[in-house]
């Protein structure tokens, strides 16, 4: 690694394509993972799909109310493929959209033209489970404060389930696409399926309730484990050439894993988040050391091209039903 991580910056271009496996474990200035690593995990999936599902993806992505606002963002390149791109991100830029709620929190929206609903779904995004099995009980029964929540396992199943049914109103097939683009990037981000339980029950709040110091992003030295995890693949502008760059060599570092189930994606990264996600020692407010960011950074690399994999399998076995 580098040996002043804080003065690292630099500016992607195609100069330093012959070093961009190097770069893509070098510290990126701040991100969310709900935006430069959902795109590259939907880039990697594009360049994955065959023709037809392509074909099938595009039409679908064509219905979607809100296509032309991701068809903005093409320019001169390929729209069907930016469209997919850019779609990754849409249950997450919605949380800002004031044409959506929160339910219990929002007064409900008026329903949109293409839209089943106007409802923001933030507890699709995660399931919680506890970290320590021992901890399982203590949580059911104290269900006044049981934490674990979120509908993430169940809604990659039931989206699946529409987009795959040609029966089903295309409304509703154009609408589960990019929520399916989406949790399955969620799906191998470790602190997006598991919780932390202190010995009375009280937890992390996904890493949210835990402070971290991080001397590689300068930009960001003081924040969430949470946050920290979501800055781990890129910036929030990574487009264009550049992701492109980053995607490729992603997927020519990591080969694509045996099919599997959306459970079992879930399943790894509870078992990443219990094992790896939080730096080891005491300090209530730990810095990230040398060692803990390279293995994390490794972390999320492999799982960015995991889920690239994956969704490429999902879509082309749901969409060759057709």
């Amino acid at each position: 690694m580098i040996a002043n991580p804080g003065a690292w910056t630099v500016s992607l271009c195609w100069r330093w394509l012959p070093f961009l496996p190097l770069m893509l474990f070098l510290p990126w200035p701040a991100l969310a993972w709900n935006a430069a690593g959902h795109r590259l995990v939907a880039s990697i999936a594009w360049e994955q799909l065959d023709r037809q599902t392509r074909i099938e993806v595009s039409n679908l992505l064509r219905e979607h109310p809100d296509y032309a606002r991701w068809l903005k963002r093409a320019g001169n390149g390929d729209a069907d493929r930016v469209a997919f791109i850019e779609a990754s991100t849409w249950p997450d830029d919605i949380r800002q959209d004031q044409r959506f709620y929160s339910a219990g929190v929002d007064e409900p929206t008026p329903t949109l033209p293409g839209f089943p609903d106007m409802e923001r779904r933030r507890n699709w995004h995660y399931v919680n489970r506890p970290l320590d099995d021992t901890h399982q009980n203590h949580a059911r029964n104290h269900a006044h404060s049981d934490p674990v929540s979120g509908l993430l396992d169940q809604q990659l199943v039931a989206l699946a389930k529409i987009l795959g049914s040609p029966g089903s109103p295309v409304s509703e097939r154009s609408y589960a696409l990019p929520w399916l683009i989406h949790l399955s990037g969620d799906a191998h981000q470790p602190l997006h399926t598991s919780i932390r339980l202190d010995a009375e029950g009280k937890w992390d709040r996904l890493g949210n309730g835990i402070s971290v110091i991080n001397p590689f992003n300068p930009r960001k030295n003081s924040t969430t484990l949470h946050a920290f995890w979501d800055d781990l693949p890129g910036s929030p502008w990574l487009r264009g050439e550049r992701l492109d760059a980053v995607s490729q060599a992603l997927s020519a570092r990591y080969s694509c894993p045996p099919p599997s189930t959306s459970a079992q994606w879930i399943d790894e990264s509870w078992r990443l988040a219990r094992n790896s996600a939080y730096p080891p020692g005491e300090d209530n407010v730990p810095t990230i050391s040398t060692e803990f960011f390279d293995k994390v950074k490794e972390i999320a690399n492999r799982r960015i091209a995991q889920a690239g994999c994956r969704l490429a399998d999902l879509l082309r076995e749901l969409l060759s039903r057709k």
